[in-house]
């Protein structure tokens, strides 16, 4: 075994490409996409907006100088909105999963089948936006088939927010719904070298297309320790229930030395700013849905008992606290919370795999050997 060698598990903070995507400043508490800060673009953008900076390096413009970029604006519009449905094979496919297959799994075994002759190496714009567009159709598709419903066909007049909660709720959804879900879907869409972005782009580098490259992130993400934050703030604030039971319950897991839910982040040590976006959205929307108001008290409460009972530890609100306010007040079951994570996060992931492919070299780490013992 080499002497002297210094093995960082888990490659923690390990530096291994350059990015222009995305920018996380843990000390300051700052996210940027291409250079733009989260808060300013949930205030003036939508998530297509977003999806256009992210696949494209710019938001749309109404008029540009720049024909190339310009046609690329609005090719990718046109497939967002026109290539939302899918293959009759892949309906047939989800039809036939086994009832108790969760969501995640559904969607990483729908995703997969989605693969044919079109997608090969160099990746292109053109197959990460059809990727992008079929994502939520592909959620909403299993939900209805294993609710026992007939599944909603997509509705291109609707921008994609709207349509993905009428492709699972088979009605148009309220203005304030879809807002919020555009908000969350922003600030979740990309957000670095995350655990499924860096699993994407491994595959990526070998040459492999999108769909094995999305394959891997969806099964990364699958992993508890990756997505599934939300759906335990949800069952946090489902038990508390109400305002005056708050500072008992949240004492109580103190007391039992647990973690209070949605509060720390590995990476910031000030608020999460995307959490920063998400309470600026549930404050406008409180009033119209009870989880915000439910949400923002406990946050209050929460971040004055952690400073009593861990003083200095700057345990602030991260965006998953949020989330579950958000993804609960658009009526969302608690399984559907990281497959609609995922569908925000396919954007960032393609972004990535474009990005890889465009100066790509296998991604290929060493290991120390050590003999083992007996």
């Amino acid at each position: 075994m080499a002497e002297g060698v210094a093995i960082q598990k888990g490659l923690k903070d390990v530096v291994f490409t350059t990015t222009s995507i995305s920018e996380i400043d843990g000390e300051q508490g700052r996210l940027t996409y291409r250079g733009r800060e989260i808060g300013s673009i949930v205030e003036n953008h939508t998530f297509e907006d977003v999806l256009h900076l992210l696949l494209i390096g710019d938001f749309p413009k109404a008029e540009s100088d720049d024909e190339a970029q310009s046609s690329a604006h609005r090719r990718l519009d046109e497939i967002l909105a026109g290539a939302r449905d899918v293959p009759d094979h892949v309906k047939e496919l989800v039809r036939l999963l086994p009832a108790d297959v969760d969501p995640m799994s559904a969607l990483r075994t729908s995703v997969s089948a989605l693969g044919d002759a079109r997608f090969t190496w160099p990746p292109t714009l053109d197959q990460a936006a059809e990727i992008v567009a079929k994502v939520p159709t592909l959620v909403a598709l299993h939900h209805r088939i294993k609710a026992g419903l007939d599944p909603i066909d997509p509705d291109p007049a609707l921008n994609l927010s709207a349509n993905y909660l009428y492709m699972l709720a088979g009605e148009r959804p309220t203005s304030t719904k879809v807002k919020a879900l555009d908000a969350y879907l922003t600030l979740t869409a990309e957000h670095g070298m995350n655990a499924s972005t860096f699993a994407a782009r491994v595959t990526a580098s070998t040459q492999s297309d999108l769909i094995s490259a999305i394959t891997t992130a969806i099964g990364t993400l699958k992993g508890p320790l990756h997505g599934g934050a939300p759906s335990e703030v949800s069952n946090m604030l489902s038990e508390i229930g109400t305002k005056e039971r708050a500072e008992s319950y949240l004492r109580g897991i103190l007391e039992r030395g647990e973690r209070i839910m949605g509060f720390g982040h590995r990476v910031y040590r000030t608020k999460d700013p995307r959490a920063i976006a998400l309470a600026g959205v549930a404050r406008k929307l409180a009033g119209s849905e009870p989880w915000f108001d439910l949400a923002l008290y406990v946050e209050d409460v929460a971040t004055r008992l952690l400073e009593e009972y861990k003083p200095g530890r700057r345990l602030r609100t991260n965006v998953e606290f949020f989330a579950a306010a958000v993804l609960n007040a658009i009526e969302l079951s608690p399984e559907l919370f990281t497959p609609t994570f995922a569908v925000a996060r396919t954007g960032g992931w393609m972004a990535h795999l474009l990005e890889q492919a465009a100066d790509n070299q296998i991604i290929r780490p060493r290991a120390l050997y050590r003999p083992s013992i007996g």
